[in-house]
C-alpha cells in the first residue's frame, strides 16, 4: 500500500458531520479508512495533532487569464462605467500570448492549491488570435504542474460588436471554429473515469455576446460526448436578452434546451424566485462568486432562496477583473457574511455556516457531475487540506470546524493540500517546486503586455 497515516486529527470534517481524535488513512488515490487507532501498514506516518482536516474545495468559476490585471487601481467599477471598464479591459487581454495564458494559469493555480483548492474549474473565453488555440492545452500543463484536478470551461464569443456585443472583434471565434476545438480538446483531455485529474465542459461566454447557433450546437456536442455545460447568467443581461429575443436569459436558455443537470449557471445574482424555482426543476445549478458584489456594487445573490427552492449551490472565485484574488477558502467567508449583512430585509433565512461550507466542497462537485471528491469518506479521493488548530488565530473557535471557515475565516495558507492522495503544499512549500522561480516567471509573461 502507498498512502499517508495522518495520526491524530483533532477533527475530521468529513462533509456530513464532524470526526475527533480520529486516524485518517489514503491509499494510493482514495480514502481508505478514517478512525482511531488506525495501523499503517506502508503507508508514511504524518503527525497532524491539533490538526482539522477537510474536504479539498472545489471551484467552480474563475478566469485564469486575469490574474495579469490585478491591483489596478484605475480599472475601477465604482468610477467607470460597464463600457468605458470594457474599453479599458479588453486591450490588454488582446495582447496575451500563449505563454501569458500558461503563467497566469500557474498563478491562480498556485494560489488555489495554498488555500485548500484541490479541483479549480477555470471558464476560459479569451481567445485572442495571436495567441493561438493551444490556451487550454496549457491549461492542462499548468494544472499538472501545480497538481490539481482540472476542469477546462471551454469557453467562446461568437457574436460582433456590430450586433451588441461587448466583446472586441478580434476575440472573436467562429461557432465551428469554437466547436471543433471543444471536440478536439475533448479527445484529447477529457477523462470521464473515478479519480480523474481531467475534464472539459463547453462553455459558451454568456449568451449576451454569443449567436443562439452557438447555445444550441454546443449543447449537441456537450450531450454527445458527456461533458458538462456552462455560461454567465443573471449579472445585469437579462432586460438586453428580452429586448433581442422577447424573453430573460433563464427563459432563453430553457427554451434552447441549455439547462438541466448536466449544466451550471455563474452569478445569477438578478434571477426571480419564478426563475429560481425554474432552475431548481430542471436541475441546474449555480456557481455564486460573492467577492464580485463588492466591487461592482450588484445585489445581493439570494443564496437563502436558491437553498430554499433546492438549487444546487457552488462556489468560484471568479476573475481578477471582479476579484482580485484566487483564494476559494477566502471566498467561503464573504459568501456567509454577505448574506448576513442582507438578511433582514430577505423571505428566507441565512443557511447555517457548514452550509457554506458544504457549498464549496460537495456542492462543487454537484455543478462538475463528480460523485468520487467533495467529501472525506472511504472510497472517495483523498483530496483535502488541514490547518493546524493549535494558533491564537483559532482560540475560542475549536468546538465548531464545520462553522470555522465561513463564519470567522481563515487568513493564512493551508498547512498542507492533498489532491489525489499526493501532497502538492506543506511547510510553506509546493514539493519539488521554486515557488520564487514559478513567481519570477509569471512576472516576466507579465512585463510582454504593455498595460
Amino acid at each position: 500500500m502507498s498512502g499517508y497515516l495522518l495520526k491524530g486529527c483533532a477533527a475530521v470534517v468529513t462533509g456530513n458531520g464532524v470526526l475527533r481524535d480520529v486516524d485518517l488513512l489514503t491509499d494510493g488515490p482514495a480514502i481508505k479508512a478514517i478512525g482511531p487507532g488506525l495501523e499503517a501498514g506502508g503507508a508514511e506516518v504524518i503527525d497532524a495533532a491539533g490538526w482539522f482536516v477537510y474536504p479539498g474545495l472545489v471551484n467552480t468559476h474563475h478566469h485564469f487569464f486575469q490574474c495579469f490585471v490585478r491591483n489596478r487601481v484605475d480599472l475601477d467599477w465604482t468610477k467607470l462605467s460597464v463600457i468605458e471598464w470594457l474599453d479599458r479591459i479588453y486591450p490588454i487581454f488582446a495582447q496575451l500570448s500563449e505563454d501569458c495564458f500558461y503563467h497566469a494559469s500557474v498563478t491562480a493555480l498556485a494560489e488555489l492549491a495554498k488555500h485548500g483548492c484541490t479541483t479549480a474549474f477555470d471558464h476560459q473565453y479569451c481567445f485572442p488570435r495571436k495567441a493561438g488555440k493551444g490556451i487550454v492545452d496549457r491549461q492542462f500543463e499548468a494544472a499538472e504542474k501545480i497538481g490539481l484536478r482540472f476542469h477546462a470551461g471551454r469557453g467562446t464569443n461568437t457574436l460582433p460588436k456590430s450586433e451588441g456585443s461587448t466583446i472586441p472583434d478580434e476575440m472573436l471565434e467562429t461557432t465551428d471554429e469554437f466547436l471543433a476545438d471543444c471536440e478536439r480538446l475533448i479527445d484529447a483531455y477529457h477523462d470521464a473515469g473515478p479519480f480523474s485529474m481531467r475534464q472539459v465542459s463547453l462553455a459558451p461566454c454568456q449568451p449576451v455576446n454569443g449567436y443562439r447557433e452557438t447555445f444550441v450546437e454546443s449543447i449537441r456536442l456537450a450531450r454527445d460526448k458527456g461533458a458538462i455545460l456552462h455560461t454567465h447568467v443573471g449579472e445585469g443581461e437579462s432586460e438586453v436578452i428580452r429586448a433581442r429575443h422577447g424573453m430573460r436569459t433563464v427563459d432563453y436558455l430553457e427554451e434552447m434546451g441549455f439547462c438541466g443537470p448536466d449544466t451550471f449557471y455563474a452569478h445569477c445574482w438578478e434571477l426571480t424566485d419564478a426563475e429560481l424555482r425554474q432552475m431548481a426543476a430542471s436541475g441546474t445549478g449555480v456557481s455564486h462568486c460573492p467577492e464580485p458584489v463588492y466591487l461592482v456594487g450588484a445585489e445581493v445573490t439570494p443564496i437563502p432562496a436558491m437553498e430554499a427552492f433546492g438549487v444546487r449551490v457552488g462556489l468560484g472565485c471568479d476573475g481578477a477583473a471582479s476579484n482580485d484574488n484566487s483564494n476559494l477558502m477566502h471566498c467561503l467567508h464573504s459568501a456567509y457574511m454577505l448574506q448576513c449583512l442582507v438578511a433582514s430585509s430577505r423571505e428566507h433565512p441565512v443557511p447555517e455556516p457548514a452550509t457554506f461550507l458544504r457549498y464549496g466542497t460537495s456542492g462543487g462537485a454537484s455543478l462538475l457531475g463528480r460523485t468520487d471528491i467533495g467529501q472525506l469518506v472511504p472510497g472517495m479521493a483523498a483530496d483535502l487540506f488541514a490547518i493546524d488548530s493549535r494558533r491564537m488565530d483559532y482560540v475560542g473557535t475549536r468546538h465548531d470546524p464545520e462553522s470555522l471557515i465561513p463564519r470567522v475565516g481563515i487568513g493564512m495558507a493551508t498547512d498542507m493540500t492533498m489532491v489525489n492522495g499526493k501532497i502538492v503544499w506543506a511547510d510553506g512549500e509546493f514539493p519539488g517546486l521554486d515557488e520564487r522561480e514559478m513567481a519570477a516567471d509569471a512576472e516576466a509573461a507579465l512585463a510582454t503586455i504593455d498595460i
